[in-house]
């Protein structure tokens, strides 16, 4: 799966990017901490949650679950690095529902543990 950054390029390589795939990105970012949607998302953009499915994927490639899983994986990898807080209140802040849910995720993008991750990125840190 690509990065969320990765995703708006290849989606604007490609065309311009409909307005309510724009519209529905932001509102994910902006709002990913909170319980998150496809209705919820769709509404804020004013489409139906079958459009906005259907559009989303056939745009950035991926479906909208996990758009906004890689958009929670990305602010918490940040959050590992940078700041002293327990991993169970990272995954709560960046809007995972459960720990074994954000452990599960992050262990299929990144390839580790978020212990992993963060032990792994303070080392590199120090050098």
């Amino acid at each position: 799966m690509l990065p969320v950054d990765e995703l708006k390029k290849t989606a604007s390589r490609h065309r311009a990017e409909p307005v309510e795939i724009w519209k529905a990105r932001k509102f994910i970012e902006e709002h990913s901490g909170e319980e998150l949607s496809l209705t919820k998302v769709a509404k804020a953009v004013n489409v139906s949650g079958n459009h906005l499915s259907e559009k989303f994927k056939e745009v950035t490639g991926v479906n909208f679950v996990n758009y906004v899983a890689r958009a929670r994986f990305e602010k918490a990898c940040d959050s590992l690095l940078n700041s002293n807080r327990r991993i169970s209140e990272i995954a709560f802040a960046v809007g995972f529902q459960s720990l074994s849910q954000f452990n599960r995720v992050f262990k299929t993008l990144a390839g580790k543990s978020p212990t992993e991750y963060r032990d792994k990125g303070v080392r590199r840190k120090k050098r």
